[in-house]
């Protein structure tokens, strides 16, 4: 079946999470996707975190689905000119390389649009241009200088880092969405064009409602924040939902690490709610009553709550709150989530044959799109693809494949 992306051919130059977690989601949709990478070693994920010695890690296989791998060597002449013939039949070019690295290879973007002026050349970066535009940036540093990890943790605990990964995988996604936009402005237009991605920016647009806060907080403190005072930044406030609605995470049964429950207090359900858990008096209780009211001492309201969750599993407590329409969700693991069938079924959490590592799981396509069904397939062997490639795309004989090798150029 024909796909979203079909007869689109990417150029992957990335290497690492932020620019593979953009061409894998490329491949799922149907592209192409060349992982041109540098001979002996490739991309530096292959042998990073490794659980099975001597084959591809888990790191570079759940990254890098669906491509083709292409090793070519840079610094080599004749490996810059089959650059330049792929750039010229190429339709995206991305990168993820440090600041200047690609323009010293003698590939910038002036010279890419002069190759080929509808190309759509995404470059993924730490920072914007401005003072810390030639600073390295990794996923924590990003989460750092783009708001995350300021807002995140307790009150009285250091600034602390989520596990999703939004300055890499999140910068991807946004990098998706520049080069599809950019695609489509091609049919009307037929240039290229440049997508800037930098991790810094994407971390603070995930951020967005923070920004909203530190505007509110000049005309005084944030009421639906448990902290007790507020200076002139937004401050850490721990597991409040910092939406509209107060919610907490709740003690359950058992009490093992992750025996959590989320619930979120809707003004609408606070009688149902109260009535669930054994405390109906507390619906017509003036200090309970009203969400004004409740505001005012959500540590003893959400007290009360796990006084009756902590009698409960976390899935039994999901359970009965949902049946009361109390929006709610138990702490899921790593554990929980690898194993859980539902999203086996729906592909999220896909088995994978690799032919050195045999069987793992990944993650799948959260897109969903009703005419172009993912099919996942495994990552590519370093190289594999390197004779189909240039004999595919570039015409180049046995002979020409044997000479580029002897020069250490594939």
């Amino acid at each position: 079946m024909e796909k979203a992306l079909t007869g689109v051919r990417v150029l992957d130059l990335t290497h690492v999470q932020s620019g593979p977690s953009c061409t894998q989601i490329l491949a799922w949709f149907g592209a192409d996707v060349i992982k041109v990478e540098l001979p002996g070693r490739g991309d530096i994920t292959r042998t990073q975190l490794r659980d099975v010695p001597g084959v591809d890690s888990l790191y570079f296989t759940m990254l890098n689905c669906n491509k083709r791998s292409l090793t070519l060597n840079l610094k080599s002449e004749k490996g810059r000119q089959i650059l330049t013939e792929l750039i010229k039949r190429a339709d995206v070019m991305v990168e993820n390389f440090g600041p200047g690295v690609l323009d010293r290879q003698g590939f910038p973007w002036e010279r890419v649009r002069e190759i080929n002026p509808r190309v759509i050349y995404a470059s993924i970066k730490g920072f914007g241009p401005g003072q810390y535009f030639d600073c390295k940036a990794y996923e924590t540093i990003a989460q750092a200088m783009g708001g995350a990890m300021s807002t995140t943790g307790f009150e009285d605990g250091p600034p602390t880092s989520t596990g999703a990964q939004i300055g890499d995988s999140g910068t991807g996604i946004h990098a998706v969405a520049g080069i599809l936009a950019a695609l489509l402005q091609r049919t009307r237009t037929g240039k290229g064009q440049r997508v800037e991605l930098a991790m810094q920016d994407s971390v603070l647009n995930l951020c967005r409602v923070k920004i909203r806060d530190q505007q509110r907080i000049k005309h005084g403190p944030l009421t639906e924040y448990p902290n007790k005072t507020f200076g002139d930044e937004v401050p850490r406030s721990g597991n409040a939902s910092g939406g509209g609605q107060p919610g907490a995470a709740v003690r359950c049964k058992p009490g093992g690490a992750n025996d959590y429950c989320y619930v979120i207090i809707q003004p609408q359900v606070w009688e149902t709610l109260a009535k669930t858990i054994g405390r109906p008096e507390l619906a017509q209780d003036p200090a309970f009553a009203t969400p004004e009211a409740r505001i005012k001492h959500l540590d003893e309201v959400f007290g009360i709550i796990e006084q009756w969750t902590m009698k409960h599993s976390k899935h039994e407590v999901m359970r009965v709150l949902m049946e009361a329409d109390v929006p709610c969700g138990p702490m899921l693991s790593m554990k929980d989530l690898i194993e859980d069938e539902s999203l086996a079924k729906r592909g999220i959490i896909a088995d994978v044959h690799h032919p050195e590592r045999g069987v793992f799981k990944t993650v799948g396509c959260p897109i969903v799109l009703s005419d172009s069904p993912i099919e996942i397939k495994t990552s590519p062997l370093l190289g594999e693809h390197t004779a189909e490639i240039l004999r595919e795309v570039m015409g180049y004989s046995e002979k020409d494949l044997e000479q580029l090798r002897a020069e250490g150029v594939i």
